[in-house]
């Protein structure tokens, strides 16, 4: 039997003698940018499958989640890249080919991972990817392949941010602001797997989804006593806060914070965060730390961890919407413009 696992070939061969072996395509779709510029410089191109190096894997790209930054390496806003270029940092799917030093996957293997699409590889939005083994790992047969493409970024911030950072232990009072966002919703699902009482904040639609993925409050984050419903809910002070958009929040979180409380900051929309009563946080020996998924020591680590959730069905992503490769420019306008839970994802 010869198995055909790309998109560009569809014909399988019968022959009882002949042991199972992938078929590859010479060439493969992809989006590429060949400017910086707004959503109409992603064009689909036909163009060479890569190899993958030594200590990588090819992967048949099943689904590619869509996230902010990879609107930030198109428009140049982070350190321009070099063009042609394809987006997507993140990615899952089936391994087509190992690498001559990869030991520990082999063909056929589900895998997903994150990291790559940043300017020093090419990114996920295509039929075929190459991705080093240090960022990607085996996907559990209970995990959803398209789920897990979108799981990366999200999953790899949350948990960085409220296990490695927060160290967030069980039954203490976990804030999650934005709780309907990529990185709310996985982050949500992670402090309620290790048994902290959640607080999110989103609009009134998304309560209920979020209530069944753990959250024990959900507040709508235009209340005016926001910071009173918070203190309520949490008998008196949070002991740890995800915070995405620290130039609003900064100095709300030190007002409802508990004495020893961990605020991690992972964005922001102004570069010019401040304190209006620092008093508040020092007050309390408030810890902040800002964060960046990619600083992450080894990105296997949090990957595995969220692997083993959705695996047990502690952590779904909700995939709000599903693009083909063709409107990666409407993925990448609906995800910086449009309301929605969860996450937005190519499907080559």
């Amino acid at each position: 039997m010869v198995l055909s696992v790309g998109k560009t070939a569809h014909a399988a061969v019968s022959c009882t003698l002949m042991p199972p072996r992938y078929v590859l395509p010479n060439e493969m779709r992809a989006v590429r940018l060949h400017e910086h510029g707004d959503t109409d410089v992603l064009h689909v191109d036909e163009i060479e499958r890569p190899e993958p190096a030594d200590d990588e894997l090819l992967v048949e790209v099943a689904a590619a989640g869509v996230n902010p930054v990879d609107t930030y390496f198109r428009d140049g806003s982070y350190t321009p890249v070099d063009v042609p270029f394809t987006p997507g940092v993140d990615v899952a799917g089936v391994v087509a080919e190992t690498g001559a030093a990869v030991e520990e996957f082999a063909a056929g293997d589900r895998v997903y991972g994150t990291g790559i699409g940043n300017g020093s590889s090419q990114g996920s939005y295509a039929e075929y990817a190459t991705i080093p083994t240090d960022r990607v790992v085996l996907l559990p047969d209970g995990a959803d392949i398209t789920e897990a493409g979108a799981a990366g970024v999200v999953a790899v911030t949350a948990w960085r941010a409220l296990i490695d950072h927060a160290d967030l232990d069980p039954a203490e009072y976990c804030l999650v602001h934005g709780g309907s966002g990529g990185v709310g919703h996985a982050a949500v699902q992670i402090a309620a797997a290790v048994s902290a009482r959640v607080i999110t904040t989103a609009a009134e639609e998304y309560h209920d989804e979020l209530a069944d993925y753990g959250a024990e409050t959900v507040l709508d984050y235009t209340r005016d006593d926001l910071a009173d419903a918070v203190r309520e809910a949490s008998d008196g002070g949070v002991d740890a806060v995800l915070d995405h958009r620290l130039d609003d929040y900064l100095q709300f979180d030190a007002d409802v914070a508990a004495t020893g409380a961990r605020v991690v900051g992972i964005g922001e929309n102004s570069p010019d965060p401040g304190f209006t009563n620092d008093g508040a946080a020092r007050s309390k020996d408030v810890s902040y730390q800002f964060m960046s998924m990619f600083n992450t020591p080894d990105l296997r680590v949090p990957l595995r961890g969220a692997a083993h959730l959705m695996d047990a069905g502690d952590l779904s992503i909700d995939v709000a919407r599903t693009y083909d490769l063709e409107e990666a420019d409407e993925a990448q306008r609906a995800v910086m413009a449009d309301s929605f839970l969860g996450k937005l994802v190519i499907e080559p």
